[in-house]
């Protein structure tokens, strides 16, 4: 640097021109500050008699932390390079005891960065050059710029800065030390004050506390008082209970005599009546003996001839000839809507609770009302998934019909247990196949058919079977 080369003072004392690397602060790798310099080279190698005060070694670490990501990789000492992708907040926390070793062990990382700083605070860097320290400039900031540089009295510098911080440290101690007693005097006043107060009140309540044991002390003698004339009173009152005892007693033995005398009689009464009540069953048994011969003669007169005309016994009840529908031979029909909506599930449940009954299902047109997003493969799992949980709950036969004439090439597909399915020929619709499954069903038996178009509606409900809205079933399968 310009100090390390600086040549003797001229006739006026400025120093002379200084030598063209001074502006890099790096001569054939050489320290800025002389701190590695020859003897021979003009100015003694300055050092520390002490270690490097704590904010100063901060600061330098800041400095360094701030300068090490614009560095090349190859630049940095072994030790620094697993830090150089940190951020510097991050490399002056993990990485502060690696760089302050770094900077002292290794002059030229120093010098690069001196380098970064002399062009972060170039007027800084050139007035320590100089030997002139700003006055306005932080302490700290001097004392680290000076430990980076290395020019002319900078352990004189970082020394300074030390004592500066100690003061400071010394100083603020003592003005927090003044503030704490300032505020432990303060709080002791206060401490004093409610202790006053406090025995105040702890002698009031003492005088409260004599006067309620004085008052209490009188209620005590009062109840004692109280207490022998209860004890008088209830003496006085035992003996009369006694006397009431002994009174009852004599009472209890002449109604207990009283009684025994009563239960005689009634004895007596009763065997009285028994007498007359037997004497009057004598006097019905014969004409009760009348009555049952004469019935007996009828009877037999009857049976004789029943037998002689051969009559058959009545099978035939009156209950048998009003005119309405027998739970066995109940059809889809029959099953009154009872106010229930056709979107209901409980009219559907109504339906599959008929013996015997057959649920068809226009499978596409129930899944394109419930669920027309899913591709058709999906329609068709989720629609047979719900139709097997109801037949196993109903124990009803379900036929599921799909459209198969357009289909490029037959459907493999294991049908769920309990559910049968079906695909429509070629050239078939799946309404005309339903119309023929429900033809193919015997006169009477129930047939159910799950479809929102009309036109299938119409159509099985002439053949004889009941047809309900693709929706019912929706809402019945969505049902748990």
């Amino acid at each position: 640097m310009v100090d390390a080369a600086r040549e003797p003072a001229g006739p006026q004392g400025q120093p002379a021109a200084e030598p063209a690397a001074g502006a890099a602060g790096v001569v054939d790798g050489a320290t800025a500050s002389g701190a590695a310099a020859e003897p021979g080279a003009g100015r003694p190698v300055e050092k520390l008699d002490r270690p490097l005060p704590e904010g100063v070694r901060r600061r330098v670490v800041g400095l360094a932390a701030d300068a090490l990501g614009g560095l090349p990789s190859g630049e940095l000492p072994q030790s620094l390079r697993q830090y150089a992708k940190f951020t510097p907040a991050r490399r002056a926390k993990y990485a502060a005891t690696a760089i302050a070793a770094a900077l002292e062990s290794e002059p030229a990382f120093r010098v690069r960065i001196a380098e970064r700083l002399r062009l972060g605070q170039p007027d800084l860097v050139k007035a320590l050059e100089s030997g002139s320290v700003p006055g306005a400039a932080d302490p700290m900031d001097v004392a680290a710029a000076a430990y980076l540089v290395r020019s002319a009295g900078w352990s004189r510098l970082v020394a300074e800065a030390g004592e500066e911080a100690e003061r400071a440290g010394a100083e603020g101690a003592a003005a927090e030390a003044a503030r704490l007693v300032e505020k432990l005097q303060a709080e002791l006043a206060e401490v004093r004050a409610a202790a006053r107060a406090d025995l105040d009140r702890q002698r009031a309540e003492s005088e409260d506390v004599r006067r309620e044991a004085d008052s209490l002390r009188k209620k005590v003698r009062s109840l004692e008082s109280d207490t022998r004339r209860a004890q008088a009173e209830t003496r006085r009152v035992t003996g009369e209970l006694e006397a009431l005892r002994a009174q009852a007693a004599i009472e209890r033995s002449a109604a207990e005599s009283e009684a025994r005398r009563l239960r005689h009689r009634v004895g007596e009464l009763e065997t009285a009546a028994e007498q007359g009540r037997r004497s009057a069953r004598e006097g019905r048994s014969v004409e009760d003996m009348r009555l049952r011969l004469l019935l007996d003669t009828v009877l037999q007169s009857a049976q004789g001839l029943q037998r002689e005309l051969a009559l058959p016994v009545s099978q035939i009840r009156p209950a048998d000839l009003v005119e309405a529908v027998v739970p066995g031979s109940a059809s889809p029909h029959d099953v009154a809507r009872r106010g229930l909506a056709e979107d209901d599930p409980a009219l559907l449940d109504q339906l599959l609770a008929i013996p015997q009954v057959h649920l068809v299902v226009d499978g596409y047109n129930v899944t394109k009302t419930g669920y027309p997003t899913l591709p058709l493969e999906q329609q068709r799992l989720r629609l047979l998934g719900g139709l097997a949980m109801l037949a196993q709950r109903t124990q009803a036969e379900v036929t599921c019909v799909f459209d198969g004439q357009d289909l490029d090439v037959p459907v493999i597909m294991a049908p769920p247990r309990g559910v049968r399915v079906r695909f429509s020929r070629t050239g078939e619709t799946a309404d005309e196949l339903i119309r023929r499954l429900v033809r193919a069903e015997p006169q009477g038996r129930p047939v159910v058919v799950v479809s929102a178009d009309r036109e299938v509606a119409e159509g099985v409900r002439k053949a004889g079977a009941r047809p309900v809205a693709s929706v019912l079933l929706l809402n019945r399968l969505a049902r748990p």
